[in-house]
């Protein structure tokens, strides 16, 4: 099973008064990320799989963030931030210590297309890489998933490997801090 991946085309028309944050997702979205599941924007590069959100969402494990972006305080988006080297059920095998992890979609349809999943990507660096030991950030969208990969690519992603989890074949890709920083002119204070 490959975690989460929804093609996002960027057209760089977020407005600037157009705002995402993120709140920590709790067990009133379970039907709510349920239904996001069902739509055939996310089901097409979303394998069928259960994310056992009834146990999940009231769960806190150090390893892991399950949020929901909103949109002027409206739920759109879903974002879930791991450390792969701690994640229990070691879906990413043997890796690094000091990595991050991020499954991403939008909900919403209407919001798809619109430059919302390039400012939560962007949201979700700043958010992975203020922690001053973490030195790269993994996705592995389906190997099928063409739009989503440019998406990632165009955001700093670099290809690695094709790796087959749990009987889907995925890209997996990685951008580094350091492509971080030199593509999204950040500069972190490392300690």
């Amino acid at each position: 099973m490959c975690k989460v991946e929804v093609w996002i085309i960027d057209h760089g028309s977020v407005n600037s008064e157009h705002h995402i944050t993120f709140r920590k997702a709790t067990i009133d979205d379970h039907q709510m990320l349920e239904s996001w599941l069902q739509k055939p924007h996310v089901l097409e590069n979303v394998p069928d799989e259960s994310w056992g959100w009834e146990t999940e969402l009231l769960r806190e494990p150090e390893w892991r963030e399950m949020l929901i972006a909103e949109l002027h305080g409206k739920p759109m988006g879903f974002l879930q931030i791991i450390d792969p080297a701690l994640e229990e059920t070691r879906y990413w095998g043997d890796v690094s210590k000091n990595l991050r992890a991020i499954d991403i979609w939008i909900g919403e349809e209407a919001l798809v297309g619109k430059g919302y999943g390039t400012q939560m990507m962007k949201k979700a660096f700043d958010r992975c890489f203020s922690a001053p030991d973490v030195t790269a950030i993994i996705i592995d969208p389906l190997a099928s998933n063409e739009r989503g990969i440019r998406f990632y690519q165009r955001l700093g992603f670099e290809f690695l490997r094709t790796e087959w989890f749990d009987g889907y074949e995925c890209a997996v890709h990685k951008l580094t801090r350091q492509r971080w920083e030199l593509l999204h002119n950040r500069k972190q204070t490392r300690h």
